[in-house]
């Protein structure tokens, strides 16, 4: 497609939908790396309101109309929620906007499929931790999330995504990865083979936990990232969860865990020196205070005592997600240089190691603030 015709294909979808005024502009926006985002602008009398408008990446959601029904399911309940509790529910959900033919999505002539939401004002995503707080309000308003939504049935969501967080069954791909050996490169990676075989066990324990009972089926977000919550830009509070694509039934020490796999890291994900990569307990101490302040209560205790486990397994299934697709010959993750997933993988095995040497610690720290 031309920048030409895409150019007539975003005219013909920001049209689509029921804006209040006269479109006035729109520019791309933001900095993700699976849809095309835009903000729209505008303007009604003397007032002006923006909007987000975002193609869905229909190549990596293959079912982008279940993807929507989950978000609307979801949203709608939150904002239910947000009032029962005298909060702001056009400020601290993300708010879809209808097409003029009543629908959350547009389906455009070449197959594509765009939606629209409210924008968030006076707030903002951040990609980086600027001081402690950011991590901590990040906690919270994931908790929070993860409170409000206690009481829907996550059964009835779609997996957008099969077997996301199934880690057996990564597992299972893993060593289909190691038999086939494609790219010759199983030799060269043995230790790192190793060390997932002799850690089968380890990656089971959560299903297992599932499948028993042990631990419930929840609304999940899993993709707890730190740019994935707006930001007041004045109080500097948490306001909202956004980026709602991978809301799925999981187990919400699966969220925990991302957002500790990759906050409480002190290295990059793909951090070549593995001398520099650790568990800052410090931010792990951080994050699990403001994610049981914002869960509030509604985590079981066996949740809360798997805490840990969940931040390890994380850690685990990634790492092996990385070296399965280098073995595989790098078809999945985008690299940028030689032996990067391998690099990735590596990283990600180091803080497993260092969260077995500081077990203990992380444990004591979920019982202070159980």
């Amino acid at each position: 497609m031309t920048r030409e015709e895409f150019c007539v294909k975003i005219n013909t979808a920001v049209e689509a939908f029921c804006v209040e005024g006269e479109i006035v502009s729109y520019k791309q926006y933001g900095n993700g790396h699976i849809n095309d985002t835009f903000i729209v602008n505008c303007q009604k009398n003397q007032a002006s309101k923006r909007y987000i408008l975002q193609r869905m990446n229909h190549e990596i959601f293959t079912e982008p109309e279940k993807l929507i029904a989950n978000i609307e399911s979801v949203t709608h309940f939150l904002k239910t929620k947000i009032q029962e509790k005298g909060g702001n529910p056009e400020r601290e959900t993300l708010n879809l906007v209808y097409t003029k033919e009543g629908k959350y999505y547009y389906k455009d002539s070449i197959g594509c499929y765009w939606r629209m939401y409210n924008f968030i004002e006076a707030a903002a995503s951040l990609e980086q931790v600027r001081k402690k707080e950011d991590f901590y309000q990040s906690a919270v308003s994931f908790g929070n999330f993860q409170r409000l939504l206690t009481s829907f049935d996550a059964s009835k969501l779609y997996e957008t995504i099969p077997d996301f967080h199934n880690t057996p069954v990564r597992y299972q791909t893993f060593l289909k990865a190691v038999k086939e050996d494609v790219c010759n490169r199983a030799a060269s990676v043995k230790k790192e083979i190793d060390f997932y075989i002799s850690h089968k066990e380890d990656m089971e324990l959560c299903a297992k936990k599932l499948a028993d009972g042990a631990l419930p089926l929840r609304v999940t977000h899993n993709d707890t990232k730190l740019n994935n919550i707006m930001i007041d830009n004045n109080t500097g509070k948490g306001v909202c969860v956004i980026d709602l694509d991978t809301v799925m039934p999981g187990l919400a020490i699966f969220d925990f865990g991302d957002s500790i796999r990759f906050g409480a890291n002190t290295a990059v994900e793909d951090e070549k020196d593995l001398s520099k990569v650790h568990l800052d307990l410090e931010l792990f101490e951080t994050y699990v205070k403001g994610y049981l302040e914002g869960c509030n209560g509604s985590l079981t205790d066996m949740e809360i005592e798997m805490l840990p486990y969940g931040a390890k397994t994380m850690a685990m299934e990634c790492g092996m997600r990385f070296l399965t697709d280098y073995m595989q010959g790098d078809i999945y993750f985008r690299v940028h240089r030689e032996g990067h997933n391998l690099d990735r993988c590596r990283t990600q095995l180091r803080l497993v190691e260092d969260m077995e040497a500081k077990w203990d610690e992380m444990q004591k720290i979920v019982l202070k603030y159980r």
